[in-house]
């Protein structure tokens, strides 16, 4: 693949021991490549001195190094979406900037690409963390990979490689920075994973805890309904609405043979007031795909036709308008 500018976009919180290392390390890899390299550092409310690193690299790499300082800490997706904007190379990585990925494994991520893929992902298979970290981490992969039907084992990575018009079409926010593969794969891109050496961390100490589950999963119900069940959103919420109605149905059931084999009134438990809920959350969740089936198909979804459209002859060809 003859790549004539890399760019690669990181986003720093507090990470001032490893910024020159990362700069040195991945400007070596691309030299060897022989293509230019664009850092892009983006300073998401650092309190350490990691801006002053930073400028000192721009200093002294001018031609390789560019800089965005957000004024507080807005959070991973939204530093790399400030960095999207930006770049200017053929192929874009993401990477982060604790020294824990590796910049040697670029080369395979380029192989990936020129087989015809647009986005690549990461996968660390040997991941240096604690089992705190990593025993969550691999519940939640598998969880979205089901949900999303995208065969990923490490939706977390921050490791990944893009073409240059995937990051052109995508849009990042909130928590969306783990999904991106799942966006790309919604505008007809082809993903594929790589396995990825993951180094222990060395300095610093890791900005994510549990909460980063809890809107991870929010966000991936929000991603479901814009991408995979866009068109048929009776099947999500109808789906859900059906696994709450089993539910309630089971426990309700379970009641009244209690109640039939004498065993006391049931009215005042607890369970019973649990079952009533979820048979009406169901009903409820049920009503709600439906009127949304309905909004669908009273409308002309040529919206997303659009949007897959990659190239047209003649290339004036008329646009499909709603």
């Amino acid at each position: 693949m003859n790549i004539k500018r890399i760019s690669i976009v990181v986003p720093v919180k507090d990470e001032q021991d490893t910024l020159e290392s990362l700069f040195h390390q991945c400007n070596s890899v691309t030299s060897e490549l022989g293509a230019e390299l664009e850092m892009i550092f983006v300073d998401d409310g650092s309190s350490d001195n990691s801006w002053e690193v930073m400028r000192k690299l721009h200093a002294d790499n001018p031609e390789n190094v560019k800089l965005v300082k957000l004024r507080k800490n807005c959070g991973k997706a939204f530093a790399l979406s400030a960095g999207f904007e930006c770049v200017t190379g053929e192929v874009i990585f993401t990477m982060d900037a604790d020294l824990q990925d590796d910049p040697n494994e670029i080369p395979k991520f380029l192989e990936k690409l020129d087989e015809g893929f647009a986005c690549v992902s990461g996968w660390k298979v040997n991941r240096q963390d604690p089992k705190s970290k990593t025993i969550p981490s691999k519940l939640f992969n598998w969880v979205t990979a089901k949900l999303s039907g995208i065969s990923l084992h490490d939706f977390n990575c921050g490791f990944k490689a893009y073409k240059a018009e995937v990051v052109d079409k995508v849009q990042v926010y909130g928590e969306l920075h783990r999904y991106i593969p799942i966006l790309a794969q919604d505008y007809g891109y082809r993903i594929a994973e790589v396995e990825v050496r993951h180094h222990p961390r060395e300095h610093g100490s890791s900005k994510y805890g549990w909460e980063r589950y809890t809107r991870g999963l929010v966000d991936l119900i929000t991603v479901m309904a814009t991408t995979r069940y866009l068109s048929k959103p009776g099947h999500l919420y109808g789906g859900i609405g059906v696994l709450f109605g089993i539910l309630g149905s089971l426990i309700l059931s379970y009641l009244a043979v209690i109640w039939l084999m004498g065993f006391g009134p049931v009215g005042t438990r607890p369970l019973f007031f649990v079952g009533i809920l979820f048979v009406i959350l169901s009903i409820q969740l049920l009503s709600l795909g439906v009127l949304a089936e309905i909004i669908v198909r009273s409308t002309t979804p040529l919206g997303k036709v659009n949007k897959l459209i990659s190239e047209k002859h003649p290339p004036d060809s008329p646009k499909i308008t709603e």
